[in-house]
């Protein structure tokens, strides 16, 4: 006669972590996403059954983590305190002629001796253009690049569709080598009024260097560049850390540390 014990069971779950690129990646945990069962079965005699199945998934080879820093407050609200995973984004435009990618950088932030924090340095929006190497290819070793500051940004939010404005750059602007790199972005509309030609064009005196980039952008990429630009503005300007950090029962005290806190309007 057979007889049939139910020794044990158990299920065990554990959890990924996000990769930074909105993506699950065992790169960013110590453990991937597995689930185990084990239920031993006595039958006569003893047989073990083991299944084991493990998923992973790879981080996409489009975004590449970049090593720089980037100071930002430690206590988030928002966050409770805990660190928050780093994240790249970017938004791409293909054209026959050219590509262009536009990237969203960070404010930086300093630390003051009373323990709070301010922005240092604003965060910017860099364009990246690389020419076309072939059909749906693109020589990136070619590329070149044009940050838009804040300022910049809001010029291209207000243009109008018959309107164009233009960016002149120096790196090495107040430097030794300043007027021997010269980049200039023009941004105009097309004959058709159907979008704007984004034209790009570096005169590198220290390589003997001189490229024109451009690129067309349609009435619908240009309206996808201008809502992205309008939600990021702030953030570059590093008003969501400032808004992240109200909480009520500091506001009293917040006020009385800032000796300007009494030079509003309404206190006059």
């Amino acid at each position: 006669m057979h007889h049939l014990h139910l020794l044990s069971s158990s299920f065990t779950i554990q959890n990924p972590r996000l990769c930074p690129n909105h993506s699950l990646s065992s790169l960013h945990s110590s453990s991937p996403l597995s689930f185990t069962s084990r239920t031993p079965l006595l039958l006569s005699t003893t047989r073990h059954f083991r299944e084991k199945r493990s998923l992973q998934c790879r981080q996409s080879d489009y975004f590449q983590q970049q090593n720089f820093t980037r100071k930002q407050p430690p206590n988030d609200s928002s966050s409770g305190g805990a660190l928050q995973p780093r994240v790249f984004v970017g938004h791409s435009i293909y054209k026959g002629k050219a590509a262009l990618t536009v990237e969203p950088k960070a404010p930086e932030f300093m630390p003051l001796d009373s323990g709070a924090f301010k922005v240092s340095k604003e965060g910017f929006v860099l364009l990246q253009f690389a020419p076309a190497a072939g059909v749906r290819q693109y020589d990136w070793g070619r590329k070149q690049v044009f940050s838009l500051s804040v300022t910049e940004i809001g010029s291209l939010i207000s243009l109008g569709a018959r309107e164009s404005c233009e960016f002149f750059h120096d790196p090495f602007k107040g430097r030794s080598d300043e007027g021997k790199v010269r980049k200039v972005l023009k941004v105009e509309p097309l004959p058709d009024g159907s979008g704007h030609f984004f034209n790009l064009s570096v005169q590198n005196k220290l390589l003997n260097m001189d490229e024109n980039i451009y690129i067309p952008v349609t009435r619908a990429e240009f309206a996808v560049l201008i809502s992205a630009f309008n939600f990021i503005v702030p953030y570059l300007l590093g008003w969501h850390a400032y808004a992240n950090s109200i909480k009520p029962d500091d506001t009293s005290r917040v006020n009385n540390a800032n000796p300007r806190s009494g030079d509003f309007e309404w206190s006059r």
